[in-house]
């Protein structure tokens, strides 16, 4: 699993947009390990995961990022 991203410092509110621009960041930066992880696997001639596959990988991390975030929304002011 990729690094997720460090919390928002906590005299800065953390609205709607900021966390949508986190969660982006961090699909993306799982997008670009799954392919790092896809063409590593295909140099060693493994086998490789569809761009379906990938992309489901993405936005179940980012889904799971953002329960989490709503779990925790009373801990985090």
């Amino acid at each position: 699993m990729t690094d997720q991203s460090p919390p928002p410092p906590h005299d800065e509110e953390e609205n709607e947009v900021l966390r949508a621009a986190r969660e982006l960041q961090a699909q993306k930066e799982a997008a670009e390990a799954t392919e790092a992880a896809d063409k590593a696997a295909g140099a060693k001639g493994g086998k490789k995961i569809g761009w379906k596959t990938a992309a489901g990988i993405g936005v179940g991390s980012a889904a799971v990022l953002a329960a989490l975030l709503y779990a925790n929304r009373d801990k985090l002011k």
